[in-house]
């Protein structure tokens, strides 16, 4: 580790104040400093202060065991066997509380304290200092305290020239934390594009030849690193970013394939306008949902591999059925798809040959299917991105639309059309 003195910012020299953060961590922040113990706001919450942005949510750090932690708050939930952290409640609100990281050898400490497996960390339950801390945070502009005691920030790690010049740098050895950690890749990427920082030169290099370190990591938590990647407000340049270096196949493969193959550039469109979409709703603080995005990203993948389905002879609802189980198990295998997500996406996808077909009698009852909404949507945007006719589009935007007597015209219309399309027989 390398050692050295803090640089100490006083409370006139940077723009962080008490009233632009959570009164929950002011209260978690100030019963720690009134017990006696180190108190200290971390991480992205500093970042986001001194960016001027508003931080999703606040975390402390401190010299209190996580034990200590909970005797101090009646409210506190201990989690985690990887990393024991301290959960405070506060209604809908959680202020995440972590003990100091040691950085002790692994052969001083207990195998219940820290595991490592072919290099990566699997457990790491060894307490340390603040500049210990400080040394074994991921990235420099995440590693810069804000002091209760006296509203100063505490740098170590050079976090805020970094922060200056809107570089993002790991630090150490940056091969040596990727091995750790695979996913610091994924932060590295999301990181980049949420505060369109530029990688440093030595934390950028690496990331393509060790790629492939993704795969050992449980597919339950690359899931969770996905909603961060995607629904972050930041995802259609984050997606970029991941084509870029590597990361997508690892994450997404008949995803990146199915691109790779598609000479038209329509499923890119898809995904960029689907993407950008959801950037958009979160930036008008709308709800936005993991299904409709998993959906879209596999959405190409389904179409391949029905096709293949047809051509063997099977009907139009086995096809579609079949070519659903086989890519949502074969996605699962890399990044989890929860069960809870699975029913939506299914009937987002197969919901698709119904608005497409139109059926005059169908049409009514499916406007008021329950995913009718999530399926319209999707279809909007295939038509943006020029898979199906837009004329398509605006039929069921018209429907949706109408009042109930109105919506009874357009389909009687579209009856008329299609008796005048049949052939006469002779």
């Amino acid at each position: 580790m390398d050692a050295s003195s803090p640089r100490i910012i006083q409370r006139s020299d940077h723009n962080i104040s008490r009233s632009h953060i959570s009164e929950n961590a002011l209260k978690v922040l100030y019963r720690l400093k009134n017990a006696g113990y180190q108190a200290y706001l971390v991480g992205g919450g500093v970042r986001d202060l001194l960016l001027g942005l508003k931080p999703k949510d606040f975390d402390v750090s401190t010299d209190a065991r996580p034990e200590d932690v909970r005797k101090l708050f009646r409210n506190c939930r201990l989690i985690g066997r990887r990393f024991r952290l301290a959960h405070v409640h506060f209604g809908s609100e959680i202020i995440e509380v972590a003990t100091f990281r040691g950085d002790a050898q692994q052969d001083e400490v207990e195998e219940d304290e820290r595991q490592i497996v072919n290099g990566m960390i699997v457990r790491d339950n060894v307490y340390g200092t603040l500049e210990e801390d400080a040394w074994r945070r991921d990235f420099t502009v995440n590693s810069l305290y804000y002091d209760i005691k006296d509203f100063s920030l505490v740098d170590y790690v050079g976090g805020l020239e970094d922060l200056k010049s809107r570089q993002l740098r790991l630090i150490g050895d940056p091969e040596q934390r990727y091995r750790e950690d695979p996913v610091r890749m994924l932060r590295a990427v999301r990181f980049a594009s949420k505060l369109d920082f530029k990688l440093e030169e030595k934390t950028e290099t690496p990331i393509s030849t060790l790629s492939d370190l993704l795969d050992s990591v449980p597919p339950a938590r690359l899931f969770e690193e996905v909603l961060k990647l995607f629904l972050s407000g930041s995802g259609a340049s984050t997606f970029s970013l991941l084509r870029q270096y590597g990361l997508l196949e690892r994450l997404f493969f008949q995803t990146e394939e199915s691109i790779k193959l598609d000479t038209q550039g329509v499923f890119y469109k898809l995904i960029n306008i689907a993407l950008k979409n959801t950037d958009d709703r979160i930036k008008e603080g709308k709800p936005v949902t993991p299904a409709f995005t998993l959906a879209t990203l596999l959405w190409v993948p389904l179409c391949n591999l029905r096709e293949r389905y047809l051509e063997r002879g099977m009907t139009a609802h086995q096809a579609m059925t079949e070519a659903s189980d086989v890519v949502i198990a074969t996605q699962s295998r890399h990044v989890a798809v929860p069960r809870r997500l699975q029913t939506p996406i299914r009937e987002i996808w197969q919901l698709q040959d119904r608005l497409e077909k139109r059926a005059p009698k169908r049409s009514l009852r499916l406007v008021n299917h329950p995913r009718f909404r999530a399926a319209y949507d999707f279809l909007l945007l295939r038509a943006e991105a020029g898979e199906v006719e837009s004329v398509l589009a605006e039929w069921w935007t018209d429907l949706y639309n109408a009042e109930e007597k109105e919506r009874g015209k357009l389909v009687d219309t579209l009856k008329r059309r299609r008796k005048r399309r049949k052939p006469k027989r002779d």
